[in-house]
């Protein structure tokens, strides 16, 4: 199988494809996508996840790993005023393409939203401020 993030406006490219087997598995996964769904909106450390989607913290980190390996997911930092910083995930598409043929196998393509590509926040840059 092959994967490979397709260089189209509104389309991830990142420098490494993304791996089919990572992607299904992570979809696959009841936590994990809970997860994907806790961090559509907002990026959440794994503390937050494991409240939120009510699983254990164990749990949290492995999924989150998952998730970050499958590329579904972006870690950043969350820069606390007091100098405590934490990892937070938040989730880096819109949409997954599943695509099957006999030239090229199974080819996974990662979408995300116009406005999301266009111009520098919080998520694109890998940083966050928060206060205690």
């Amino acid at each position: 199988m092959s994967a490979t993030n397709s260089p189209k406006a509104g389309w991830l490219t990142d420098d490494e494809p993304v791996n089919p087997e990572r992607v299904l598995a992570a979809l696959e996964d009841d936590a994990c996508r809970t997860i994907l769904e806790a961090t559509s909106d907002d990026a959440l450390t794994a503390t937050e996840l494991s409240e939120q989607c009510d699983i254990p913290m164990s749990t949290a980190y492995r999924k989150v790993e998952t998730l970050t390996e499958a590329s579904l997911v972006d870690e950043q930092v969350r820069i606390n005023t007091s100098g405590k910083h934490a990892t937070e995930y938040v989730r880096c598409f819109d949409d997954v393409v599943v695509s099957l043929s006999e030239d090229t196998g199974v080819v996974i393509e990662l979408t995300q939203s116009e406005s999301e590509t266009a111009g520098t926040t919080a998520a694109t840059t890998g940083h966050a401020v928060a206060d205690d």
